[in-house]
């Protein structure tokens, strides 16, 4: 009900329709940009791996390309052949240190033609025996071979070439060279700052090598089980994206030692890996940029919404006003005030408002015309009844004559002879001074008049023994002074508050009830001031309300039923209104609406 009740109202109605309009639109443009800009991220990521997969595997390509000429090369040399033809290994150290120290080469191994080991540098380095090595036995057998082997602290990518001599026959194998470089924690470092990616080596289901923690390699190491692309991995509240590369499907394991942990020989594997949150860490400020603009947006929004929507309701507001104040007060003449200057005003609204008082203003003439149409229209009427009310009093006066023709008509019957005629001319003369006052057009004197005080004067007026009448009353101090007649003016209430005492007291509850008769003046909004004289009296039924304004209608045994009618010219002769609102039982209320200025 309270939701139905807020979107009864035409502003709530715009406003939030406005406004919800310009968060929706806002919200949305803010999500598309937001995806936008994820997805472009996302697609950058993307391509950044496969920019960092074809580095790494370029770059390993080249390395073993060349590692493999150059151990073409070394092994075509006549020392290094008479060296190991010889089985000297003194000179066969001296070629492999002096081209191990040109290459760089991680690993540089010299065998005979049965696999024993004439050179190894580094020279402490550990390992499985030379002859157990897939790579020196196919070398041996006249094969080149390129394989990984496990190697501590990463893997040991390993160029072996047979060593010969090619007489007329038949070739002659001497000799292995094997040439390795390793991609250990220093290899990834280097392709890290290659491709801008987090680097890791792995042989079958466990990570050898890694630029990233050793605490979060064992989150890696199920990448290795497949290849390709992986979108979410999560490595300490790190978001990242991977692609698992093979490096080569010929890796040179140890079999003993893995068959008896469970595993076996698998593809050498290298990890890529960039960092999502890292790459989206730009997108913070920028949601909170758009979030600050979109809050400033439909703030504003609303406040636009608003202020336009108050261009459209605020003049029908003032017309919804006019119209309840019509139907409160029954003024049918009531005008909207339009702005000479309309500004930011609805154009319909003011042509409403112009049309309205068009209205009123045809309504105004239609009733002061209708006004004079009925009263001609009672002048018809008022013949008979005028007829009527003069033929008691002439009757009376009529007997009181002819009884005055005797002659032994005593002192006292000629005294109560003569106090009848003369009571009864009073009453004539009220009838006819009534009868010209409703039936000529009243004439006005104008002028400033302060209310409150004509208002207090009728109070005293009413009043007995030169009190004033018992009623509370509601002044506002800071009415104006009001261009009106006040001397016909205050016969009006005098009029409205005898009916008020006579109504109170008819009804004893009433009459002992404090505030039983109360007299206001309000300004009335615009240009025009109210009076109301409200009592607590026996009120009017629903059947007389509509009559009260009826000349010689009246509910009281000594009223002569002009008292209302002639009120009622008096004021709508002042260019005012006056509205009676009763119910049977509870009171009545009267309200005089006047204009400040009289045009």
């Amino acid at each position: 009900m309270e939701l139905l009740r807020l979107f009864s109202s035409l502003t709530n109605r715009i406003f939030v329709a406005s406004a919800l309009l310009a968060v929706v639109s806002i919200a949305i443009g803010i999500y598309n940009v937001n995806t936008a800009v994820g997805a472009q991220a996302e697609r950058e990521l993307l391509r950044g791996l496969a920019e960092a997969q074809t580095l790494i595997e370029e770059n390993r390509r080249i390395q073993v390309e060349q590692f493999t000429k150059f151990a073409r090369l070394i092994a075509d040399l006549p020392r290094l052949k008479a060296a190991v033809g010889d089985a000297d290994v003194n000179n066969a150290r001296m070629v492999a240190e002096e081209y191990q120290q040109q290459l760089a080469a991680d690993l540089f191994l010299v065998t005979d033609g049965h696999g024993s080991v004439l050179a190894r540098l580094p020279a402490g380095e550990s390992g499985r025996a030379p002859e157990s090595l897939a790579g020196v036995r196919r070398a041996v057998s006249g094969q080149e071979m390129r394989s990984f082997v496990p190697h501590p602290g990463g893997i040991l990518q390993l160029v072996s070439v047979p060593i010969w001599i090619s007489p007329a026959d038949a070739p002659e194998i001497l000799g292995t060279l094997s040439i390795g470089f390793s991609l250990d924690r220093r290899a990834a470092a280097r392709f890290r700052l290659l491709t801008n990616s987090e680097i890791a080596f792995g042989v079958g289901s466990t990570i050898e090598a890694s630029t990233l923690p050793a605490s979060g390699w064992r989150t890696l190491e199920p990448l290795l089980a497949h290849d390709g692309l992986s979108k979410q991995v999560i490595l300490d509240n790190n978001n990242y994206i991977a692609v698992t590369v093979p490096l080569a499907s010929d890796v040179d394991t140890d079999g003993p030692q893995r068959v008896a942990l469970g595993k076996t020989p698998t593809a050498a594997k290298a990890i890529i890996l960039r960092s999502r949150s890292d790459r989206l860490a730009f997108l913070r400020p920028l949601h909170t940029s758009m979030f600050v603009i979109a809050g400033i947006a439909v703030l504003a929004a609303t406040v636009l919404s608003y202020g336009i929507a108050r261009t459209v309701t605020r003049p029908l507001g003032v017309i919804t006003a006019t119209m309840r104040e019509m139907a409160a007060t029954g003024d049918l003449t009531r005008k909207i005030p339009v702005a000479a200057t309309p500004h930011w005003e609805d154009e319909d609204a003011r042509l409403l408002a112009s049309t309205f008082n068009t209205m009123t203003d045809s309504i105004s003439r239609f009733q002061r015309e209708a006004a004079q149409r009925e009263r001609l229209s009672s002048l018809g009427r008022l013949s008979t009844v005028v007829a009527h009310e003069i033929r008691n009093p002439l009757m009376i006066i009529k007997a009181a004559l002819r009884g005055l023709r005797r002659d032994d008509l005593a002192p006292a019957d000629v005294k109560t002879a003569v106090a009848d005629i003369d009571e009864e001319i009073v009453r004539l003369n009220r009838i006819v001074s009534e009868v010209l006052d409703f039936a000529r057009p009243i004439r006005f004197d104008i002028a400033p008049a302060d209310l409150n005080a004509l208002c207090a004067d009728a109070l005293k007026a009413c009043g007995e023994d030169g009190e004033p009448l018992g009623a509370a009353v509601r002044f506002d101090r800071a009415l104006p002074a009001v261009a009106t007649d006040a001397e016909r003016l205050r016969l009006v209430l005098i009029n409205l508050l005898t009916n008020a005492r006579h109504a109170v007291a008819a009804r004893e509850a009433a009459a002992d009830e404090a505030d039983s008769i109360t007299l206001t003046t309000v300004r009335s909004g615009g240009a025009r001031v109210a009076i109301e004289v409200r009592d607590l009296g026996t009120g009017i039924s629903a059947e007389n309300l509509p009559r009260i304004f009826d000349p010689y209608f009246t509910t009281r045994h000594t009223g002569t039923g002009l008292g209302l009618a002639i009120s009622r010219n008096i004021v709508e002769g002042l260019r005012g209104t006056i509205a009676v609102n009763s119910r049977a039982g509870e009171g009545t209320t009267v309200r005089i609406e006047l204009p400040v200025e009289r045009a």
